[in-house]
């Protein structure tokens, strides 16, 4: 019974993780759309600011949606193969929003093509930042439960 409560968590601590990951690319994609824009934090826009409240949650949703099933592949290996490291987490972010990229410029419709270089590496670096902010989250401790096995109380 203790293992299956430690599944739950783990499977708890994930989507946690998942979620701040999907926040910290959104904002990160958020800042640097801004920055392009010429907004800067020496001269802030009241309109700018307070419209980040509503953007990077929207923004995350979207970035969740599209990176769910090659983020789920990559938690996965990582969970089998108990990868602690920050740069694994970065590189397949990067990896993953690489997959996002090819599914976009595979689909048909020519309006959604992502075809500039910079945001094709606004994309990229936003999935690298969200690889490390699930690595803060929940990929420092992947593969702990198959680390100790949980021994049952004794009666």
């Amino acid at each position: 019974m203790r293992r299956l409560i430690a599944y739950f968590v783990r499977f708890a601590i994930i989507l946690f993780g998942y979620v701040v990951a999907a926040l910290a690319a959104s904002a990160f994609l958020n800042i640097l759309v801004l920055a392009h824009l010429g907004y800067t934090p020496a001269n802030p826009e009241p309109a700018a600011t307070a419209s980040l409240y509503f953007s990077v949650p929207f923004v995350a949703l979207f970035a969740a949606y599209f990176a769910f099933i090659p983020a789920i592949v990559v938690i996965l290996i990582a969970e089998l193969l108990g990868r602690r490291d920050w740069l694994f987490y970065a590189l397949a972010g990067a990896v993953v929003a690489g997959v996002f990229l090819a599914f976009v410029h595979q689909d048909a419709d020519v309006n959604f093509d992502i075809t500039e270089i910079n945001a094709r590496l606004a994309i990229v670096g936003s999935g690298m930042i969200g690889g490390i902010f699930y690595w803060l989250c929940a990929g420092r401790w992947a593969g702990s439960w198959r680390r100790a096995p949980l021994s049952e109380p004794e009666p």
